[in-house]
């Protein structure tokens, strides 16, 4: 890991999925920059391993990171675990909707209620969380900042993904109305797009993808950074980390593209 400063010290987070992949990456870097970090998500066993990394090492994470259960999708779960963040940290400066699911079909044969499912977890999921926590990051003084996890697949074309796509274009429209109307009261909203970057999700693509997938689409759907190898959770998780900092302070009602150059 990079040498970090303290720029969040004295700040409280919430980070939706922050079991595995990009979601842990930030939870452990913006407790590694200093802040009290609740960690959200829906498997319990990945949030023992992850607990369990931060108690590892007190010196990096100094015992500021709180794990819980949420299953975004579910309105009272959302609810209550946002409300106990609140309680526990009296305070709220941030927060990161990472959590979601992916699933790979053919336009024509997914159901509808494969379509409801990815949308209710990816999209009303992101709107539950952001809506239950909006009225702590309002009092923040430093101004609260939601980021939103959208994803390439929101503007270039990704095979087999229509579902997906449609839930990701609507969160980065979904953070733009935010950081517009909210903006006179200090609040800041922005989008980070992933892209070529490996993580559980993009691990089981494969086999979530129709068994007779053409993979002659996916020819350009490859970083050119680093000779085509993809990037890790921690490329992501330290630009988050500067987007809650003071230093994304003029950073609002935008999206910012980390894929290794995959779309140039």
């Amino acid at each position: 890991m990079h040498t970090l400063t303290d720029r969040l010290a004295g700040r409280a987070a919430v980070v939706t999925g922050a079991g595995s992949g990009i979601g842990r990456a930030t939870a452990l870097r913006l407790a590694a920059e200093g802040a009290a970090v609740t960690a959200l998500d829906v498997v319990p066993a990945s949030l023992e391993s992850l607990a369990a990394e931060a108690a590892a090492d007190a010196a990096a994470y100094g015992g500021r990171v709180r794990t819980a259960p949420v299953d975004i999708a579910d309105e009272g779960s959302v609810v209550e675990a946002v409300g106990a963040a609140v309680a526990a940290h009296g305070r709220l400066d941030a927060l990161v909707n990472a959590a979601a699911i992916h699933y790979g079909d053919h336009t024509h044969a997914t159901t509808l209620e494969r379509w409801n499912r990815i949308l209710t977890v990816n999209l009303t999921g992101t709107f539950l969380v952001t809506r239950e926590a909006l009225p702590a990051l309002l009092e923040s003084p430093h101004g609260g900042v939601v980021v939103n996890f959208s994803s390439t697949s929101a503007f270039f074309a990704h095979p087999y993904m229509a579902a997906y796509s449609a839930s990701k274009g609507a969160i980065m429209s979904f953070t733009h109305a935010l950081a517009l109307e909210y903006a006179d009261r200090g609040l800041r909203a922005v989008s980070v797009v992933p892209g070529g970057v490996e993580t559980p999700i993009t691990g089981q693509t494969p086999a979530n993808l129709p068994a007779d997938v053409d993979w002659d689409k996916f020819a350009k759907l490859m970083p050119v950074l680093g000779r085509g190898t993809f990037g890790g959770p921690d490329d992501v998780a330290g630009v988050v980390a500067m987007l809650v900092s003071d230093d994304g302070r003029y950073v609002t009602g935008t999206e910012i593209r980390i894929d290794g150059g995959t779309h140039m």
